[in-house]
This record gives C-alpha cells, structure tokens and sequence, in this order.
C-alpha cells in the first residue's frame, strides 16, 4: 500500500504542475477513504447482527450505504481529510476524521430519513458504524505512517543526530513546499520546522504537515508562545522573493534577528535562484538538491552511535504491552480525562491540552502532551510571567496526582513514548555525556522517578537512566510500575543506595 502510494504521488510531482498534484493525490486520498467507509458500513451491519447477514438485511441497508458514501464524497473533503498525506498524517488529522465520521453518519441518516424513514436500519448500527469508520481511517493513515517511518529507518544508519536545528518557515509557497518535502524526505531528524508565517495572511491552516503559526510581522509574540511550548527557533528560513514581504514584515524580521540568536536567510540566495528561475520549483527534488536546500550535514552537527543494548525481542514484548495498556487505559479512564479537561477548560480556558517538544528515541523529536496546568506566558503588556504567577490550585491537584500526563497515553499507543522509560527533558535540560538515555521510547515513569523524582538533581537522575537502559527487563518494568503508585500516594522518596549503584555501574564519578 505505501509503495503505491509513494509511486503515484511520484508521478504526480514530475507532472511538474502543482495545480495538477493536489486533485490527483486529493481524488487518490478520497477514493480509498470511500472505500474503507463502504466496507465499515457494511460490516457495522455483520456486527450488529451477531454475524449473520441475509440477502434482505443487504437489501434494505443498501440505500443507507450508498448515501453513506454520498455524504462522505461531501464531507471529507469539506473537513480537510483528504488534503493530507497518509504518511505525514498527525494528531490534527486524526481529530479531523472523527469530525468527519459523525458528519457522514448524520448526513446519511437525514438522506435516508427523507426517502425512506430508516426503514430497515437498526438504531445501534449508525453508531457502530462512526466507530469503524473512524477506526478504519485513522488505522490505515498510522499504518502508512508506521510502515514509511520503519522504511525510512532502513535506508539510513543507525545513528543518533547531533541536537539538530529548528526552523521557522515563512511563505506559503511553491519554494515552501519544495523546502518542507526536503526536510521530510531527507533531513527528518535534523531538522526541525516548528512551524510556517503566511505573510499574505490567506487563512490557510496547515503547510504539508506543519502548522501556520500566524503573520510575519508577528515574528516576535511568535517565537515567545513556541519557547513556552519548549520549542526554540534557530533559524527563520523565508521561502519567498524578499520583494514580496510587506516593509511592516521585512522589519519584524530583522529586528529579530538583530536582538537574538535567530538566524534569518533566504531560501532563495541560499540556493542560487532569482525570481527568473522560481518557476522551475515545480520540478521533482533530487537528492542533492534538497539536502542543499535542507542544509549539509557535513556542516551541521555532529552525529554519535547510540547503542541500544536491550535485547530485540523484550523490545517487541515491550510494544505489544505498551500498545495494550494504552489502548484499555484509554477506555477505562476515557469519563476521568473528560472531567479532567472540563475543570481545566473552567479553570485556565481553551486550549485544554499543552504540548512541548521533547527529544525522543535516538533523539527524535516528538509532541509532549499535558493538560494544562498554568495560564498564558505572557502578560498583556507581554511580561513574561514566572511558574508560581501561572500555575492554579486546579494545576497543582493534577500535577500532584500526575492526571495532567494522561493525554500521554495517546503518545504511547503511537509509539512516540513507553509506560517505563527515562522521563523526556527539554533539549535545553538534556544532559551532556548521557546520551544512551535517549536509546530507548522516554516514559511515563521511569526509574529514576521512584528513586528520587524531582528532588535529586539532573546529574543523578541521568546516572539512574543510564542506568536503567543498561538494565532494562519486563521484572525490572514492573518494579517501576508498582513502585509509582505509592510515590504518587506519598511523594516522591530518593534512595541513597540506588544513586550510588547507577553511578559505580556506569564508571562516572560522582561529583
């Protein structure tokens, strides 16, 4: 399935007209989602009826199937969920989808109410059917993602990247998207895009994958919302003509890059290209290419073996009990993270959910999701504000009980995060010489949480990491799950004899 997809998109690209790839790769897309609809509609029917299906039952749905497919050729790409692409599908998309399946069923259910009254469709039907379309969506796009990511895995060494760089893309643009397919497809896990500025302000949500984050000339409050989600630009990388930026924009720009550490260049001179040549970005990338326009690696940062010394197949048992876990945790604890959002949603207001990057497995970055637990940054006169001014009562209670975390649960069941493992720090806190914490999926809890938590300092809770991945087994994982419950009840303890094992295991001295 991955291999048709990539070939067909291929094509479209050397087609060498973007007015021609989005229908194609759009009609593409929307042709196998009717497909998965038709067949979760018709097995909606086998499930309802214990498995037993009769040619009358086929007949009498048939209608309702039809005007399920018919209100998904107007809903789906109505919502959006057509316009991305499988293998760089993301949280955003999947919340499309289920929007997208309550439409469909709502929609098929008023047609089919207008010809003939429901006749012949089961009341429990309409909801078991929202259920598999939105399983049989989103299942089929992680699977792609999953199967690309593994395949991508395979083509390159096994080696963990320098700490990499995070850009800020601005335009949307031909050159734009020819820039973010680059990084995509060649530099993924060294280079970061936080985001994209639409200097024309067209109301566009997403570039690609990546999200616009608002107007050039709003560059600064832009960077300041990212650094409190603990992401920090590096580079602003303008994928348009200079010329084409408004003066008010021109000089946000500079002025940030005059008064902080950003970069800015322009993608345009970095690539040897005038205005003449813009119309020739519509070609295929070459390899070479792109890994100019994504930046030589050669020239960027360092790159270091990590060794994973956790045998294969506890890696797999792993998995499969993370994957477990997080999926029956999801539905047992789905009332509690409702009320949850609720209380936080009156208490701090929307968004319910904060995320930071964090880096990862091998040092890839991911989204760390939380419920919110403090109010905004900033100030209204743009003071950045201290924890103890943000946090609430409300924010307290959950970071003590540990519920603001459960939105990790998601993290787990895609693979971005494990139940045990090193907590994941901001690349800011991540320790120097203690890169092997970062060869295994970043926890939920972890063992240096249950021997010392928040008390010890980074030194030590990387030493008991370290630790931890040299040691890693399924006994050693369910000491760290029973452990966490009475560290939770009565707060965190640190143990003395724990700290001093990790430190003369690993060979560092202790400072």
């Amino acid at each position: 399935m991955g291999s048709l997809f990539d070939i067909t998109e291929l094509a479209a690209l050397q087609d060498g007209e973007r007015g021609e790839l989005l229908p194609m790769r759009t009609l593409r897309i929307l042709v196998v989602d009717l497909w998965l609809v038709f067949i979760a509609s018709f097995f909606a029917l086998v499930l309802r009826d214990n498995l037993e299906l009769s040619e009358e039952r086929i007949v009498d749905a048939l209608p309702y199937w039809l005007l399920t497919v018919v209100a998904a050729i107007v809903v789906l790409p109505l919502l959006g969920v057509t316009r991305a692409v499988w293998r760089f599908s993301s949280m955003r998309n999947y919340i499309d989808i289920v929007a997208a399946a309550g439409a469909t069923v709502v929609g098929a259910l008023a047609f089919t109410f207008v010809i003939n009254r429901l006749e012949g469709i089961p009341r429990a039907m309409p909801i078991i059917q929202g259920m598999l379309i939105v399983v049989l969506l989103i299942g089929a796009r992680i699977a792609v993602r999953t199967w690309y990511a593994r395949h991508q895995r395979r083509t390159r060494t096994a080696t963990m990247p320098g700490p990499g760089e995070t850009v800020l893309v601005v335009g949307v643009t031909k050159m734009a998207e020819l820039y973010l397919h680059c990084i995509a497809d060649y530099a993924p896990e060294r280079v970061h895009v936080a985001g994209v500025l639409d200097p024309h302000e067209s109301g566009v949500r997403t570039l690609i994958t990546h999200p616009v984050l608002g107007p050039p000339k709003d560059v600064a409050a832009v960077l300041r919302r990212l650094e409190v989600h603990g992401v920090f630009v590096d580079r602003i990388v303008v994928a348009m003509p200079a010329t084409e930026l408004s003066a008010e924009a021109h000089a946000a720009l500079l002025t940030v890059e005059a008064e902080t550490s950003v970069v800015l260049e322009f993608l345009d001179q970095k690539m040897g290209l005038d205005d003449r040549l813009a119309d020739a970005l519509h070609q295929a990338p070459t390899q070479e290419g792109c890994a100019a326009a994504a930046g030589n690696p050669a020239a960027g940062g360092t790159s270091s073996v990590v060794e994973t010394p956790v045998a294969v197949p506890y890696r797999v048992v792993k998995r499969v009990i993370d994957i477990a876990g997080a999926t029956l945790l999801m539905v047992l604890l789905a009332p509690v993270m409702a009320l949850v959002a609720i209380a936080v949603l009156l208490d701090i207001g929307a968004p319910m959910l904060f995320w930071q990057q964090r880096p990862g497995l091998r040092g890839r970055a991911f989204k760390l999701y939380k419920f919110r637990t403090m109010g905004a940054g900033h100030d209204a006169d743009g003071r950045r504000l201290t924890d103890a001014e943000r946090v609430s009562r409300l924010g307290r209670f959950l970071r003590r009980t540990r519920l603001d975390e459960l939105p990790q649960l998601w993290s787990i069941l895609i693979g971005t995060m494990s139940f045990v493992g090193p907590r994941p720090l901001l690349p800011v806190d991540q320790p120097v010489g203690f890169s092997k914490r970062l060869a295994v999926r970043p926890g939920l809890t972890g063992w240096a949480q249950i021997k010392g938590g928040r008390i010890i300092s980074a030194a030590d809770k990387a030493a008991l990491d370290v630790w931890y991945v040299r040691n890693m087994s399924l006994t050693l994982d369910i000491r760290i799950v029973l452990g966490t419950i009475p560290m939770v009840l009565f707060g965190e303890r640190v143990e003395d004899a724990a700290i001093a094992r990790a430190w003369a295991e690993i060979g560092e001295a202790k400072s």
